[in-house]
């Protein structure tokens, strides 16, 4: 299977004459919803099923929000790492700083071993 992309034009920000340059843009073939991400796991499994997988990512989600909350960094293994970044206007002293010109934070993920080598080797189908 190969992802799919498609061609867009962009100018060059804050230079509306700077001339346009074409990239790929990433397009999505669907999604998989939490439910059927859940059915999906019990389905490989003999013991449990998606009732009892949905209760435990939902408590998975939870125990995440806590820990980042916290300011942990939270490793799934070879899945990856989450953590939380922050964003902020500068100060012309660190005494001047203060949380006021934080300006925004966003969960970062970093992806494991097993989906650096799964980038490593995607294949690309151009569409319409």
């Amino acid at each position: 299977m190969a992802v799919n992309y498609t061609i867009v034009s962009h100018g060059k920000p804050g230079d509306p004459q700077a001339p346009k340059k074409f990239y790929a843009q990433a397009k999505s073939r669907g999604e998989l919803t939490f439910r059927k991400l859940s059915k999906e796991i019990a389905e490989g499994s003999t013991t449990v099923s998606d009732t009892d997988v949905l209760a435990v990512l939902n408590d998975l989600i939870k125990i995440l929000k806590r820990h980042l909350d916290n300011g942990e960094i939270v490793r799934f293994g070879d899945f990856g790492s989450f953590q939380i970044a922050i964003s902020s206007d500068g100060a012309e002293t660190e005494e001047k700083f203060n949380v006021s010109l934080i300006k925004s934070s966003k969960v970062v993920f970093r992806p494991g071993i097993d989906l650096k080598e799964m980038l490593a080797t995607l294949k690309y189908e151009k569409i319409k």
